[in-house]
C-alpha cells in the first residue's frame, strides 16, 4: 500500500466523516450503508497502522543507524548540559574553600564563550529552536515520523 502525504493524513479523519455523510445520502439500502461504513471505517484504521509503522520504522531505523551520532546526538547533548550544571554545583561547593580561584575560572570563562561571535550563538538558537519547534508541531498534528 503506498504511504500516504502528511497533508493527505492530516485530512485523512476529516474525509472520513464526509464520506460517512456521502454514504448516507447515496445509499438507500439500511445493510448496504452499514457495509459501505464499515469499510470505510476499516479504511481508516489501516491508515492509523500505517502511520504507527512508518513511525516505528523511522524510530527504529535511527535506533539502529551505523552512524553512532545519529542515534545519540539528542541524548549526549542532554549529557553536556547535565555536566555544566554539575561543574556550576561543584564550583559553587569548591569556591567556599578557593573563592578567587572560583571567580578568576568563572571571568575565565565568561571571557572564553565571549570570543565566540555573537552570530553563531543566534545560529545554534535558531537552528535548536527550530528544529524542537518544528518536531513539536509535527507531534501536535500527528505526523511524527
Amino acid at each position: 500500500m503506498p504511504a500516504i502525504t502528511p497533508f493527505v493524513s492530516s485530512l485523512f479523519p476529516g474525509l472520513l466523516e464526509a464520506g460517512a455523510k456521502l454514504i448516507d445520502r447515496i445509499i438507500p439500502d439500511p445493510a448496504q450503508r452499514e457495509q459501505a461504513k464499515l469499510a470505510l471505517l476499516q479504511a481508516e484504521g489501516q491508515q492509523a497502522l500505517q502511520e504507527m509503522q512508518v513511525t516505528l520504522s523511522a524510530i527504529l531505523a535511527e535506533a539502529n543507524s551505523a552512524d553512532p551520532w545519529t542515534s545519540r546526538a539528542r541524548p549526549t547533548f542532554l549529557y553536556v548540559i547535565y555536566g555544566v550544571i554539575l561543574l556550576c554545583v561543584l564550583g559553587s561547593i569548591i569556591g567556599i574553600w578557593w573563592p578567587q580561584q572560583v571567580f578568576q575560572a568563572a571571568e575565565n570563562l565568561n571571557k572564553l564563550l565571549g570570543a565566540v561571535p555573537e552570530s553563531l550563538w543566534w545560529l545554534f538558537g535558531a537552528g535548536y529552536l527550530g528544529y524542537t519547534g518544528a518536531r513539536s508541531v509535527d507531534k501536535w498534528r500527528g505526523l511524527d515520523r
